[in-house]
């Protein structure tokens, strides 16, 4: 039995445990400090001295690292207490802060960068992700479920806009104050370390998974393998989810606002401003998933809102105008997203409660080994002057995903799918 909130408006949607909402409180601190990151990231590496090529491989080892240490929690996480991982995944989150703003040379930048918790994409890639699906995906059932997702992607949208707007104060202080701008880079990576103790705060607050009771009455279930019976459809979910990360590595939000400084020339709170409000647009589009997932399914919603949210993107590669390529890009924006939530619902639907941890790790790890082999590439064409090939190839990927999962899956029919 779930236990209910209090009536009234909630953060947590109906028939939901009140465990989640640390995690949600967690995922809103997280992007926040991910929001001006990802803008601030290539500003920072930029500023000390290093080359756009050197920030392609330092982001290609961001999301390396993750996806390793996703790996790990997928094969022997299950052996440990979720509660527990997240707090050394705080942490880390902690170490990693303090140990860029204290670095200026590239290759001990690339060692903490690869062993950290810094994420330049748009969407959630840390090793933090499956561990809060998995208690999530707990927390309630059928359409409460995709509810409850939409609302932990939508908070995590929403508070990624926000942070965005974060990435205009180093220019602000430095014209205030008359501070060093490289100096206030360096402030706010202190501050994305201190989040990481926030959370350290939030994570304790998190109830134990499962009674002790419950653990000794079912020593079975204990040493059952991570994946059972769902093994064939993760595997193939996870080979598609793939070919979609490989494609968003081609342009993480490091990387696009390296091509919006180097295309048209943005400054950087204007850079932070154009995140913010196509983050504003993604995560409200995030509102409207799970209605339509109930209206279509959760694959036609995934399927029919991406592709043209990658034409969008295409076309925008292919113009030379700001003000036509912002309105494209707003357009995608305000569709790209609303496969997260049904996304992750979907996961949760097709494998059974016992498989969840693991089938959150092993969808999410190929889709962070594929996303970290691309920033490297998409930082090699910009340096060579091929701005505009990023973006295309990620659209047009994308569009082949889109395709390949319809056709792959529109004959399974699963709980709220």
């Amino acid at each position: 039995m779930f236990k209910k909130i209090n009536p009234g408006w909630s953060i947590l949607p109906q028939e939901v445990d009140r465990s989640a909402l640390p995690l949600l409180q967690a995922r809103a601190l997280r992007a926040i400090g991910d929001g001006y990151m990802a803008v601030l990231l290539p500003v920072y590496l930029l500023s000390l001295g290093l080359g756009t090529l050197q920030v392609g491989l330092i982001s290609t080892a961001t999301l390396l690292g993750s996806a390793l240490a996703t790996l790990a929690v997928g094969a022997w996480g299950h052996k440990v207490a979720a509660k527990r991982l997240l707090c050394v995944a705080a942490w880390l989150m902690t170490a990693t802060g303090l140990g860029l703003a204290g670095l200026s040379s590239f290759w001990p930048l690339l060692i903490v960068a690869f062993v950290g918790t810094l994420n330049p994409s748009a969407g959630d890639v840390s090793v933090f992700l499956p561990l809060e699906h998995a208690r999530l995906a707990d927390a309630a059932q059928g359409h409460a479920r995709t509810s409850l997702f939409a609302r932990y992607s939508l908070l995590g949208a929403l508070c990624a806009a926000l942070g965005a707007l974060a990435a205009a104060l180093p220019d602000a202080a430095a014209g205030w104050f008359g501070l060093e701008r490289l100096d206030v880079l360096r402030a706010m990576f202190v501050l994305y370390g201190i989040l990481g103790l926030g959370l350290l705060g939030l994570y304790r607050r998190l109830p134990e998974a499962v009674p002790a009771p419950l653990v000794t009455a079912l020593p079975v279930e204990r040493k059952a393998p991570a994946l059972g019976p769902s093994r064939p459809i993760v595997v193939r979910l996870a080979a598609l989810f793939s070919v979609d990360a490989f494609a968003g590595g081609l342009l993480v939000n490091s990387l696009m606002s390296l091509w919006l400084l180097e295309r048209f020339g943005v400054s950087l709170s204007q850079a932070g401003m154009f995140f913010f409000w196509t983050g504003l647009l993604g995560a409200l589009s995030q509102l409207a998933a799970p209605a339509l997932a109930r209206r279509i399914g959760l694959l036609n919603t995934m399927v029919f809102t991406h592709i043209p949210a990658n034409v969008c993107l295409v076309l925008a590669a292919l113009t030379p105008s700001w003000p036509v390529a912002l309105v494209l890009l707003s357009v995608r924006s305000a569709l790209s997203q609303m496969d997260v939530p049904t996304r992750t619902a979907y996961v949760m639907a097709v494998v059974t409660p016992a498989e969840r941890p693991a089938a959150a790790s092993f969808t999410s790890v190929p889709r962070s080994l594929a996303s970290a082999l691309s920033p490297s590439l998409s930082g090699a064409l910009l340096a060579a002057g091929w701005i505009a090939t990023p973006l295309i190839a990620c659209g047009l990927l994308k569009i082949g995903y889109d395709l390949a999962l319809w056709r792959a899956m529109r004959h399974h029919r699963f709980e709220g799918a």
